[in-house]
């Protein structure tokens, strides 16, 4: 799998978006490559360059060298914010884009638990869409 699209466009963004992720209120355009979600849910066509294919794909996002803690941290630093509102944070697109991406990452065997407190914390429930996406039969 090529994550290249995600190390690419996260090189002049990346420190910028943890920046912002720690001081609570995101201000650029840079959700797609931070947190990313599964394929199918965003119909432009940059998040069609980078969703994620499946759990495959989500497994070897969090494997990358850099990716991988790069995804975590920014995780955590979401975490520290656990007392506001994630549409506060982030605005109310890119909450699900959130939650998606938790979703997601979540369901990825052995994850850390960091994606499953943010459901917690920030929303009610998974999201529908990439629960059924990953899961179509079983619906779990």
């Amino acid at each position: 799998m090529n994550l290249e699209r995600f190390t690419r466009a996260q090189s002049g963004v990346y420190a910028n978006a943890v920046a912002e992720l720690r001081e609570g209120q995101k201000r650029g355009h840079w959700m797609w490559f931070i947190f990313p979600q599964l394929l199918g849910l965003g119909k432009s066509t940059t998040a069609r360059h980078f969703g994620l294919a499946g759990l495959a794909e989500a497994e070897a996002y969090l494997a990358h060298p850099v990716l991988g803690p790069r995804l975590m941290d920014c995780a955590r630093t979401m975490m520290r914010h656990s007392e506001r509102d994630a549409q506060d944070i982030l605005g109310p697109v890119d909450a699900l884009k959130l939650r998606s991406c938790a979703t997601l990452f979540a369901a990825v065997p052995g994850a850390d638990p960091v994606f499953a407190a943010l459901l917690d914390t920030f929303f009610a429930e998974p999201c529908p869409g990439t629960r059924l996406a990953l899961f179509p039969r079983s619906g779990s």
